[in-house]
């Protein structure tokens, strides 16, 4: 069956959970008797082929009833996405364009090996990043904070002078590893002050004056080369919110230029397999 992998036992599933690690899993539980489920399967496939770096997998709800009564399933076609064990999304239903856009949305983080490499299994956390929620100050209204988070053209620059303050909320809390920041050597930033978990965006005169979790300075080969720069990870276990405050850029220059942030670290939570051995017993409830 192409890229896709069948699971016709539970035990099968939870092992290949584990072993995907960082790599996006997309899963269809499905029915041999649902009629929506036999219509979308040849576009899973498709789709299997199309995104190669991530993992397929099909679960037959009759044949894993534990399963999927520990992941919420209760129709067909459901489709879920994790990765590190972590449930991402879902969607339910015949949607090939519901579905692929899930999978565009998550696929390029964390897939690259140069992040897994270099970070010792960590991910790039932007899929976990509740953009909705995040705000920087002294943004331009041209180069807006959410253009540095793909690494695929745009960039975030500042306004009125060379400070920025970037608040960054995420969906579920995570552990921070490490950051990676692209930007040009004459316009990138420096000094960075970090902090967490405030309860609300902090303005300058507070970032100036309080306390930070860790102080960062920035080289021109980390910004230029977008190196992970290490945090002093025992600070970081247990984030729902980070503040990066710019202090100031590399050569003094009126406005700061950041082309690519990436956030490297894993969500606390993951998928708790002790959750399905609490419902054996209750094979089919929900079908």
């Amino acid at each position: 069956m192409g890229f896709v992998r069948v699971i016709n036992d539970d035990g099968h599933f939870h092992g290949e959970l584990i072993n995907a690690g960082t790599k996006l899993v997309i899963v269809d539980f499905t029915a041999t008797w649902c009629g929506p489920c036999q219509r979308i399967a040849p576009v899973f496939e498709q789709l299997s082929t199309k995104y190669p770096n991530a993992i397929f997998l099909k679960v037959d709800v009759d044949k894993c009833a534990d399963t999927a009564t520990g992941q919420g399933v209760s129709s067909m076609p459901t489709f879920i996405l994790y990765r590190n064990r972590t449930k991402l999304d879902s969607c339910q239903g015949a949607d090939p364009t519901s579905l692929e856009s899930k999978i565009q949305h998550f696929y390029g983080s964390g897939d690259s090996d140069d992040i897994e490499g270099s970070v010792g299994g960590h991910i790039d956390l932007n899929s976990f990043i509740m953009q909705a929620q995040c705000e920087c100050l002294n943004e331009s209204d041209d180069h807006s904070f959410a253009h540095c988070l793909s690494s695929h053209g745009g960039y975030l620059e500042s306004d009125c002078d060379e400070q920025l303050i970037i608040s960054i909320s995420f969906t579920q809390a995570v552990k921070v590893h490490s950051l990676k920041i692209k930007a040009p050597v004459n316009k990138g930033p420096k000094n960075l002050k970090l902090f967490i978990n405030q309860p609300r965006t902090i303005d300058f005169d507070m970032a100036d004056s309080n306390t930070s979790v860790q102080d960062l300075t920035l080289t021109t080969k980390d910004i230029e080369e977008g190196n992970p720069v290490q945090l002093r990870y025992v600070k970081f276990q247990n984030v729902q919110n980070m503040q990066i405050f710019v202090k100031d850029n590399q050569n003094g220059s009126e406005t700061t230029q950041i082309d690519h942030l990436c956030i490297i670290g894993s969500p606390i939570s993951t998928t708790n397999m002790g959750d399905f051995k609490r419902v054996a017993g209750k094979k089919g409830e929900n079908h």
